[in-house]
């Protein structure tokens, strides 16, 4: 699907100076590309590239969204993005066949990513955007996206990678102790890595999500500082409506479920420290709210106190139900959403290193870190028989996240970096 609302022409007259975004005679014509449709936001990146655009269209910017549309639901979101864009292409794609598509990689020595996230009908749409109303500025959310501008001119060119997307796939190279997949994950890692280096070297600004993604940025592309710009949360939308529906035995857990780090982080918690817990607390629960679950996670559903949702429209109703949220990852890094919903509904949160370490440094009795799933039953037991404890640690969380990851600190630091300039 490929539209465009508006037959304007915004042409350059000063490309080698820095638009000014806060106070500017006229508005920024930007190019946003991304991978998925950026609404609703009911996921990580939808979370990030929707509050980023929606940021943008109150300062009054002018923006084309190229993206690839995944399911039948995208066209609401879809129509959402036309009635606030300049133009919107987001043609739909088949998993399947993308899953085959990007075999092509093994023939051209690319990362399969690259063909995997290829479309030609985006390609050419983005191409006729240039050509008709070059932007001033192209922002890219993602390095799968950046194929699409590497040759094209632009004043201003920024990658938001939010996270090095070649350590993940090392990760799980790391993590398979053998076979095919071991092989894939790595090739994948080395060749996804020297793309990011290109990319990095050759654009005007990077980003990332937090200090940690930063310090691992500047190890793998020493000649390249990035800009931090960490998630944000809607506060106003993520806020408890009271402890009363709380069940004091019930934990919770957010996230889309064929995405590998949770996938990997529900069984690996599920295995190893739930059956402590229904032990000691026969009547516990366990809520998996999010979409697309394996079959893996779905056998999880009605057995041992396990509910497993599947997709739904809002994930504040089961914060609610719940008094404990969990985030038992090993693969990931970044700065978890999830994470940052559970504090602002006043939930104390049990998180792996890997999924607390995006958030800097947390008061201790504000976020409970702990990597051994055995311990990590031994808090849940604590926390389920102790409430008043598991509220206290709640509202210091709710605290700590209105005070440091609103949006609006988060759109002061996207403005900095919007209004990068090419030095020439």
């Amino acid at each position: 699907m490929c539209r465009s609302r508006f037959d304007l022409c915004l042409y350059r007259d000063t490309p080698d100076q820095a638009l000014s975004v806060s106070g500017a005679e006229r508005p920024v014509n930007i190019l946003f590309l991304t991978q998925r449709v950026p609404y609703p936001p009911d996921r990580g990146d939808r979370i990030a590239t929707y509050n980023y655009l929606r940021h943008m269209w109150d300062r009054g910017d002018r923006v084309r969204v190229g993206c690839l549309s995944q399911s039948d639901r995208d066209a609401d979101g879809i129509a959402f993005l036309e009635e606030r864009c300049v133009a919107v292409c987001a043609p739909r794609v088949n998993e399947r066949v993308r899953k085959i598509a990007s075999l092509r990689g093994v023939l051209t020595g690319q990362p399969l990513t690259v063909p995997y996230f290829s479309n030609a009908r985006l390609r050419r749409s983005i191409r006729d955007w240039v050509r008709e109303d070059p932007p001033d500025l192209v922002f890219i959310y993602s390095s799968s996206m950046a194929q699409y501008v590497m040759d094209l001119e632009a004043p201003i060119r920024i990658m938001y990678f939010a996270e090095l997307d070649s350590d993940k796939w090392r990760q799980y190279a790391e993590h398979r102790s053998f076979g095919p997949g071991k092989w894939i994950y790595g090739r994948e890692a080395r060749l996804l890595l020297e793309f990011e280096r290109r990319i990095a070297r050759s654009f005007d600004a990077s980003a990332v999500v937090s200090e940690v993604e930063k310090e691992l940025f500047l190890k793998r592309i020493p000649d390249v500082t990035p800009h931090v710009i960490p998630n944000g949360v809607d506060v106003e939308f993520f806020t408890s409506e009271g402890h009363d529906n709380r069940h004091p035995h019930t934990a919770v857990f957010t996230g889309v479920m064929d995405y590998e780090p949770n996938h990997d982080g529900m069984l690996w918690f599920c295995a190893e420290a739930w059956p402590l817990v229904r032990r000691e607390i026969p009547d516990a629960e366990l809520l998996i709210v999010g979409n697309r679950p394996t079959k893996e996670i779905q056998a999880l559903d009605g057995q041992n106190g396990v509910t497993v949702t599947g997709w739904v429209d809002k994930t504040q109703p089961y914060f609610d139900k719940s008094s404990v949220a969990i985030a038992p990852l090993r693969l990931a890094r970044g700065l978890q959403n999830k994470v940052l919903e559970a504090m602002s509904m006043e939930l104390p949160v049990v998180a792996t290193h890997h999924a607390a370490q995006g958030l800097g440094d947390v008061p201790a009795d504000t976020l409970i870190v702990e990597d051994s799933m055995q311990k990590t039953a031994e808090i849940l037991i604590r926390l389920f028989r102790d409430n008043d404890e598991a509220r206290a640690i709640g509202a210091r969380a709710a605290e700590f996240v209105r005070s440091h990851f609103r949006w609006k600190h988060t759109n002061q630091k996207l403005d900095v970096l919007l209004e990068t300039k090419r030095e020439r």
